[in-house]
């Protein structure tokens, strides 16, 4: 599961191309010649999907082993470029996430900017790194990780008890044969001492 960018965007609603307002990319998994055509492709399949996803929708995209997650909401677009394996729900979560955040940075100065940001925006570089773990993203998944490994704590648990309790039989039917001989020593030690009673 990897994802290779996260953006946001400012849809225009006269259909002029989107404006780029923060993106990070990491293209470290491509050929080093391919780098640059690879940002080039992003930049343009992110505004041609941010253009085309209808305010307060979001949509998926799926292009050779690669997925387009988009979310408009009111004109301000988040984008993820993440493979196929990456969970479509961890997904949305990362992208709402970072419309929140960039919201909470920035208010609706957003509204006003004309042109492509070439600033960075540290959160996003951030998420970046962050979020190549879709756990990190979608809190459902990462209970259900713990559950699961909670689950194979407990397996093991009851495996090692039934161990246990097996070696506890063990003893129980040792203390039983324990007990009979005592019985029979008991016995024994009655019957030799009957012979020097005095009379």
């Amino acid at each position: 599961m990897k994802i290779t960018s996260l953006l946001v965007l400012k849809c225009n609603p006269e259909g002029s191309d989107p404006i780029i307002l923060a993106n990070a990319t990491d293209v470290s998994h491509f050929g080093y010649f391919q780098r640059s055509s690879v940002r080039e492709f992003i930049v343009f399949v992110a505004r041609t999907v941010a253009k085309r996803t209808p305010p307060g929708q979001r949509q998926s995209v799926q292009h050779e082993e690669y997925k387009v997650h988009a979310y408009n909401r009111n004109g301000l677009v988040a984008l993820g470029f993440m493979d196929d394996h990456y969970p479509v729900r961890s997904a949305f979560s990362l992208l709402n996430q970072v419309l929140d955040k960039y919201l909470k940075n920035f208010g609706e100065s957003w509204r006003t900017v004309q042109a492509d940001s070439t600033q960075s925006w540290p959160y996003l570089e951030e998420a970046l790194v962050k979020f190549q773990d879709p756990a990190e993203a979608d809190k459902l998944l990462k209970i259900q990780r713990e559950l699961d490994e909670t689950k194979i704590i407990l397996h093991k648990t009851i495996d090692s008890v039934l161990e246990r309790g097996e070696k506890l039989d063990s003893l129980v039917e040792k203390s039983s044969d324990l007990s009979a001989a005592s019985q029979m020593f008991y016995k024994q030690a009655k019957r030799t001492n009957q012979c020097c009673t005095l009379l």
